[in-house]
């Protein structure tokens, strides 16, 4: 998985710089497309590594599938989980230290963890969405229990315009005394989108608050849309 990782050429100033200005960033390419292809096949296979599979409209989340990896991660997701944490642990810690928050995240995400572990939040929260014609996804907050890293990935594992078309990511700040502020987002095959997973600091006149964001996925015009989603906490 060496090859995958040396593949993620990431910007973590720039990062950091958008997360901080806009409440989300948007790294470059850095699953090839043959990896996103491999992924992609996984997903419909009789594969072992999934813990559980959702249908999205039995529980009014919206319109479509997704199915939760089960511990051992598959070597890839682990190695992807592992690299993206070591460098959004530390703006996480920015992020407590800005909103007054005594919360410090270890450096290493095995170390998040056993943390999860300790207070009874074990199962693994990395997961594939699948999306088809006519599918979408409610907005929402990815929690899972009282521990939850602030920050989460969304990586875009089909080809816009060529497997599917419409299903843009969408993000919603609901601002404090002010109306939320819509944002779309549209990633090419590879990148990912870091988003809140429930707020992020603002600054405002009287220094820096907490502003809630929930994120979704618009409606598929056409064709087939696949995801890969981290969440670096787990679940209860």
């Amino acid at each position: 998985m060496q090859r995958l990782i040396e593949s993620c050429h990431v910007d973590w100033r720039q990062i950091g710089a958008s997360l901080h200005d806009n409440g989300y960033a948007v790294t470059a390419p850095c699953i090839p497309a043959a990896d996103c292809e491999r992924l992609r096949n996984r997903y419909g296979s009789a594969d072992t590594a999934f813990r559980s599979t959702i249908d999205m409209a039995r529980y009014n989340f919206g319109r479509g599938q997704y199915k939760y990896f089960a511990y051992p991660l598959p070597e890839e997701v682990q190695a992807l989980r592992e690299f993206f944490y070591q460098g959004l642990a530390p703006i996480a810690n920015e992020w407590a230290s800005l909103l007054g928050m005594a919360e410090e995240w270890p450096a290493r995400l095995d170390a998040l963890t056993q943390r999860c572990h300790n207070e009874g939040q074990c199962r693994p929260t990395p997961l594939m969405l699948r999306y088809r014609e006519g599918d979408y996804n409610c907005l929402h907050q990815d929690l899972y229990g009282a521990i939850h890293f602030p920050l989460q990935m969304i990586f875009m594992l089909s080809e816009p315009a060529k497997d599917f078309r419409g299903g843009e990511l969408v993000l919603v700040e609901q601002r404090p005394r002010m109306q939320s502020r819509p944002i779309v987002v549209r990633l090419p095959q590879g990148a990912a989108a870091i988003v809140p997973v429930r707020e992020r600091p603002r600054e405002g006149v009287r220094g820096y608050h907490r502003t809630q964001m929930r994120h979704g996925v618009g409606e598929i015009v056409s064709g087939e849309r696949f995801t890969l989603g981290l969440i670096f906490h787990d679940a209860a």
